[in-house]
């Protein structure tokens, strides 16, 4: 076999020959094939630069349920700090197969319809005319991935939906979701179904985005496709359930950060140190696209009903859990409720309205976020995506439990750091990028920082310093 050997060889060389008589392609035209190109080419609306997300379930919102009753809070959400306010799903729940005695608001009978639990399309648009006249803005939840039993789709195109091994229409595979049935986006006519659908909300009601459930389990191009189509009508803003990169080039603003809230968590349970967190942040700005905005938080409605209240699951580290999901890379949502720090879970399924304190005065938290969104609509070194500054580390002498950084943007600088142990830790700091001269945030107080800085933070102590440039 060795002429099969030699032949074979001369064959090799014969190619690498010729591969290596190939002309190189000139500088210019090198230059131009490997010129990098943008990874999004969304454009955030410039109402989100700084915004604060608000998540409002408008069956427990009020004693009413209503968005009437809603609408009269809106005042008292533009004083907290809210920006945006996020609706659950505003449309009819499906009766078959229905969960407890008013069914998932995630089980969808009819995208062009108003829930008459909460109200008609006209008092849902009075809300969203009144948030505007605010200076708010409001995003729907959306349920794409699938519908009711007995959404009439079923009927007029069964084609849509997916199938189990019998031939009949199942659930969402593997999780307790037996009140939906799954849609199948292999079909032109669903896709433009469900972009009109979407289109119509923005056009009719004046809504100006959409948060997207299980966003992850709809083809992509089909989210791409639809927030292209929402553009022609007026920039939106899109925050999608799922923690993916490619997401954020195309269709969406903000996706979420369930690694940042897992990590907080296991920290808070003594299960992990600093370390857990440097995956989400190391992550952040070497994966993500700097335009993206990723979704920090200690509560929301899954959380609430299934997992427990911000007090169950992080105990003494809420306080820094929140501070942290403020000032950090992120862009912050608080869940209705938070701002009175509501400590009971919420019954999904029922008429289980928030106890409000009277007038909705706030408690600690609430005046803590209240404070902490101020901070982040007057400092650029905190704002959203492209338009904040990087995070940055700064070295300390107890690096496994104290979390300390520097955002900084245009001169505008936020030092911050968490003792996110249940010990008190002081620590001084290596490197000279954070030094200068900052208001604190907790008591209003000159502090300078320089290389004799030391500073002593009690158990799940935090602190926070910022200056703006002249």
């Amino acid at each position: 076999m060795r002429w099969v050997a030699v032949l074979f060889g001369g064959l090799v060389l014969a190619l690498a020959g010729a591969a290596g008589a190939q002309t190189p392609v000139s500088d210019s035209e090198a230059e131009a094939i490997y010129q990098p190109r943008p990874m999004v080419s969304l454009r955030h609306p410039e109402w989100s630069r700084s915004a604060v997300l608000y998540q409002l379930n408008t069956r427990q919102f009020t004693p009413e349920g209503t968005f009437r009753a809603a609408q009269a809070q809106l005042p008292r959400l533009k004083a907290l700090g809210v920006d945006v306010i996020w609706l659950m799903p505003i449309h009819p729940i499906g009766e078959l197969n229905r969960k407890g005695t008013l069914g998932s608001p995630y089980s969808v009978r009819d995208y062009f319809g108003v829930n008459p639990e909460f109200g008609s399309q006209a008092d849902l648009k009075a809300f969203v005319d009144a948030a505007h006249a605010q200076g708010m803005y409001v995003i729907l939840d959306w349920v794409a991935n699938h519908t009711a039993w007995d959404n009439p789709l079923t009927v007029s195109h069964p084609e849509w939906y997916e199938r189990d091994l019998d031939g009949n229409f199942r659930p969402t595979p593997w999780w307790d979701w037996s009140d939906i049935i799954n849609l199948n986006y292999a079909h032109p006519g669903l896709r433009q179904y469900m972009t009109e659908a979407l289109m119509y909300w923005v056009r009719e009601v004046g809504v100006d985005g959409y948060r997207a459930d299980v966003a992850g389990f709809v083809p992509l191009d089909f989210w791409e496709t639809a927030r292209a189509q929402l553009e022609t009508i007026k920039p939106v803003f899109m925050l999608g359930e799922w923690e993916m990169r490619d997401l954020h080039y195309r269709a969406f603003d903000a996706t979420y950060a369930w690694t940042w809230k897992e990590a907080m968590q296991k920290i808070a349970a003594g299960q992990a140190d600093t370390g857990a967190l440097f995956g989400f942040y190391s992550w952040n700005e070497s994966a993500y696209p700097r335009e993206a905005m990723r979704m920090t938080y200690t509560s929301n409605h899954d959380q609430n009903a299934w997992e427990g209240t911000e007090y169950e699951k992080y105990g003494p580290a809420r306080e820094a859990a929140i501070v942290l999901s403020v000032v950090g890379e992120g862009i912050p949502l608080i869940y209705n409720g938070q701002e009175v720090g509501n400590r009971r879970r919420l019954a999904f399924f029922e008429d289980d309205p928030i106890a409000w304190p009277a007038d909705h005065e706030l408690d600690s938290q609430g005046r803590l976020y209240q404070r902490l969104f101020a901070l982040k609509h007057a400092h650029p070194a905190l704002w959203n995506g492209q338009w904040g500054g990087r995070m940055y580390s700064v070295v300390n002498t107890a690096p496994s439990q104290v979390l300390s950084f520097f955002r900084k943007k245009d001169g505008d600088t936020v030092f911050a750091l968490m003792n996110l142990s249940g010990e008190a830790r002081s620590v001084t700091f290596t490197g000279t990028h954070h030094y200068g001269t900052y208001t604190d945030f907790a008591t209003g107080e000159t502090v300078a920082v320089d290389g004799t800085t030391a500073m002593t933070l009690p158990a799940w102590g935090w602190r926070v310093l910022a200056t703006l440039a002249s």
